[in-house]
């Protein structure tokens, strides 16, 4: 029974995020009450804005990478592992038969914490759960215990749910949504915006006069057009990397103009997911109203609804040399940056938290860099030994090298292992690292929370 249902359930995920998107929307507006017709048009819109915004995520990693690996040949520094980007995560983990017992306790948490009005998301997203399963493959790989498995994925969600609610009205005010709209995002990789919430704290602090060189795309076009507007912005971009690599002058160009051209279609195609969610949220919206006395429901997809920010974009391109120099002076890191070389994993926190300040996104930015590095880099033993095991080590690959990824919840990873490796060996002084680690990390997000609630009320003053 159990392997019918995981073959049945592989088969689905194999046919990748865009498609298992356009039968989720599908479905879900068909199950709400809407017509068939604008069903089916919901689903193929997010499966088409999906795919778009994949094709120009990887056009865009595909010409900045040669560039930048170039640029750490040159300098002489021996990175051991390479970063392969998040597709081998995606690949162990839906290889794994653990990933549809976390899919199927994580739906049941969702359905619960609505049920008793704890969230107000219901987070379709179903092929990133790929993300939370990293995390209990991990805690299982050191602690080879169920029940702290099970306890720490349910956890990690619960934090997940309470943090898109928390994340919502920024969502409204950078995407320009009016209160009636439902879309939101619950993606894993946003567990980080507690941390960048303290950087911007201290910024604001300590620094606030940064904020008096800011700008925005729109501001900037406003002031000197063309010279100000998203393609321009990534033709600088694109030709600094090109020069930051001593590429070819024809290289160069072609690297400018694919990064303009880029920029400017994330923009347009992030503009997609609103349409193809729009039915399906004005069904629920009048649902909420009737049957549920006005509560609000939120319906949290992939994080691309926010890539129609020319400051997200912009503020990717210019972490992607950043994120290089650091690699290659962090002390304790081994991984190499390329297929993560894009932050689109950190980018959105940013964006959200400071609400489009790129000076403030680009230096917090900055500072929580090391954590990917350093989560990279201690995941690429479990990332190795289980790819291998699965027969699925990377071709191309020499057979001693380790790869790893450059992805999203360092936190979560890090504390993972840390829980792992003390239930695993009983040792009392990483018992006593664990609970105080747990401890910080829960009074993080208490703190957290409470803050959000403050400066949303900021948005109405």
């Amino acid at each position: 029974m159990i392997k019918t249902i995981n073959s049945m359930f592989e088969w689905l995920i194999s046919l990748g995020g865009p498609a298992i998107m356009f039968i989720i929307i599908t479905l879900l507006s068909l199950v709400f009450g809407v017509k068939f017709s604008k069903s089916l048009e919901s689903g193929i819109r997010m499966a088409i804005a999906l795919t778009g915004m994949t094709a120009a995520i990887s056009l865009l990693t595909g010409a900045l990478g040669p560039a930048l690996e170039d640029f750490v040949k040159m300098s002489g520094v021996n990175l051991s592992v390479t970063d392969l980007g998040w597709a081998p995560l995606a690949v162990i983990t839906w290889g794994s038969i653990y990933t549809l017992y976390f899919a199927f306790i994580c739906t049941i948490t969702n359905l619960v914490l609505l049920l008793i009005n704890k969230t107000k998301t219901l987070n379709v997203d179903l092929f990133n759960i790929w993300n939370i399963s990293v995390l209990g493959l991990l805690i299982e790989y050191y602690a080879q215990n169920m029940v702290v498995t099970t306890i720490f994925v349910i956890c990690i969600y619960i934090l997940i749910l309470k943090n898109s609610d928390a994340l919502k009205p920024s969502i409204n005010y950078v995407l320009d949504y009016d209160e009636k709209n439902v879309t939101t995002t619950a993606h894993p990789s946003l567990l980080i915006a507690p941390i960048v919430l303290v950087v911007d704290k201290f910024i604001t602090k300590f620094l606030p006069f940064i904020d008096k060189f800011d700008f925005n795309a729109e501001t900037l076009n406003r002031k000197i057009g063309f010279w100000g507007s998203k393609f321009a912005i990534g033709v600088y971009l694109g030709v600094f990397i090109g020069i930051l690599g001593q590429q070819p002058l024809k290289e160069i160009l072609v690297l400018g103009f694919t990064t303009g051209v880029v920029l400017e279609l994330f923009a347009y195609i992030g503009g997609w997911f609103g349409g193809a969610i729009e039915p399906l949220s004005n069904r629920i919206s009048q649902l909420m109203s009737s049957k549920l006395k006005g509560r609000k429901l939120y319906v949290g997809i992939d994080w691309p609804i926010l890539a129609s920010s020319a400051e997200l974009w912009a503020v990717i391109n210019l972490l992607a040399p950043i994120l290089i120099i650091i690699a290659m002076i962090l002390p304790g890191n081994n991984v190499l940056p390329l297929g993560g070389i894009l932050l689109t994993i950190l980018a959105p926190a940013l964006l959200l938290i400071t609400r489009g300040k790129v000076i403030r996104m680009t230096i917090i930015g900055t500072i929580l860099i090391p954590l990917f590095l350093w989560a990279a880099t201690m995941i690429s033993e479990f990332l190795t030994n289980t790819s291998k095991s699965m027969g699925e080590f990377p071709s191309g690959l020499s057979k001693g090298q380790m790869f790893s990824s450059v992805d999203s919840d360092p936190i979560e990873k890090m504390l993972a292992i840390l829980i792992g490796k003390a239930w695993d060996t009983l040792d009392l002084k990483l018992i006593l690292f664990a609970i105080i680690a747990i401890i910080i990390y829960i009074a993080i997000f208490t703190w957290y929370f409470k803050a959000m609630k403050k400066k949303d009320k900021e948005l109405y003053l």
